[in-house]
C-alpha cells in the first residue's frame, strides 16, 4: 500500500474536512458520497453482466458453427 497512513494523518484529514464543509453539511456529503458509491457499484454490477451475456453469445455461436460444420 504506497499511502500508509496513521491515526494522526486521518485525524487531520478529518479536521480539514470539518473546517471546510462545517459540521451542519456534514450529514448531506455523507449520504452524497454514500449515493454515488451504490451508483458506481450498481453501474460496474451492470456492466459485468453485459460482459458476461456477450461471452455467453459468443460461446453459443460457436458451437452452433461447429454443430454446423460437423453435419
Amino acid at each position: 500500500m504506497p499511502f500508509h497512513m496513521g491515526p494522526m494523518e486521518i485525524g487531520i484529514i478529518l479536521v480539514i474536512i470539518l473546517i471546510i464543509f462545517g459540521v451542519g453539511k456534514l450529514p448531506q456529503v455523507g449520504g452524497a458520497i454514500g449515493k454515488s458509491i451504490k451508483e458506481f457499484r450498481k453501474a460496474k454490477s451492470e456492466g459485468t453482466e453485459d460482459e458476461d451475456k456477450d461471452k455467453n453469445k459468443d460461446i453459443a455461436k460457436s458451437t452452433e458453427a461447429e454443430t454446423k460444420d460437423k453435419s
